[in-house]
């Protein structure tokens, strides 16, 4: 699998379930969809501030809300904590663009990378780095779609990364990926661990969404009078 295996499109449509199922209005139409380059990518930051990926040629922009942005930023906090004391490697931001594979530049919400993927230690000095970072965590927000994270688990493990967080405001738990069809759900009670990839570190999941505002109620159906 690599992005220039993607099928032939010929509408919006099957643009759209190529990507997952995301709404119209996060991807881009100029450029083209098919014929974006990480220079548009950049573009549209420099001139809009939005956040875009690369995927296959189309600038699908990244589904962020306040919430789900301060609780990145949270979580990164804690990784942080961690690395003061254990000093393997370091974080990229949601900001943070990352060359994963030619034409699939792909923009974790925190991600992991250790120093031995960074010569004497430097940070890379170009605006997208070819780096395939150790742990890339997603935040969903309610405009994710399955399939869209679907696709992502498929393109990061294809690409060498070697964990994934999916972390779910909604449900208050984290979905943990050692590879597209590995998985386990830690839930509020319990611990969060880094694995391998992060050796010792352990966090409570009810301090990760400490922050947060309280899910909405279900609704209830109203029964009908007879």
């Amino acid at each position: 699998m690599t992005t220039t295996d993607a099928p032939a499109l010929v509408n919006l449509g099957e643009l759209l379930d190529h990507l997952g199922g995301i709404s119209p209005y996060r991807v881009r139409l100029n450029p083209h969809p098919g014929t974006a380059t990480e220079s548009d990518l950049l573009a549209v930051l420099d001139r809009t501030n939005v956040i875009c990926e690369l995927i296959d040629g189309t600038l699908v922009e990244k589904a962020m809300g306040f919430a789900e942005g301060n609780l990145a930023l949270w979580l990164g906090t804690l990784l942080n904590l961690y690395l003061m004391e254990n000093d393997i490697g370091t974080l990229g931001g949601a900001d943070s663009t990352l060359r994963l594979m030619p034409e699939l530049v792909l923009v974790p919400d925190v991600s992991f990378s250790r120093w031995e993927k960074f010569p004497d230690r430097r940070l890379p000095a170009m605006p997208i780095p070819d780096l395939v970072p150790d742990l890339a965590i997603e935040v969903l927000s309610e405009s994710n779609t399955r399939g869209e994270m679907q696709r992502k688990l498929r393109q990061y493990f294809f690409a060498g990364v070697l964990l994934v967080w999916f972390v779910v405001p909604l449900r208050r738990e984290v979905l943990v990926y050692t590879a597209p069809d590995e998985s386990r759900t830690v839930h509020l009670g319990e611990m969060l661990d880094g694995g391998d990839v992060l050796p010792g570190f352990t966090v409570p999941v009810a301090r990760i969404f400490e922050r947060m505002p309280e899910p909405p109620a279900p609704k209830t159906r109203r029964r009908s009078k007879k």
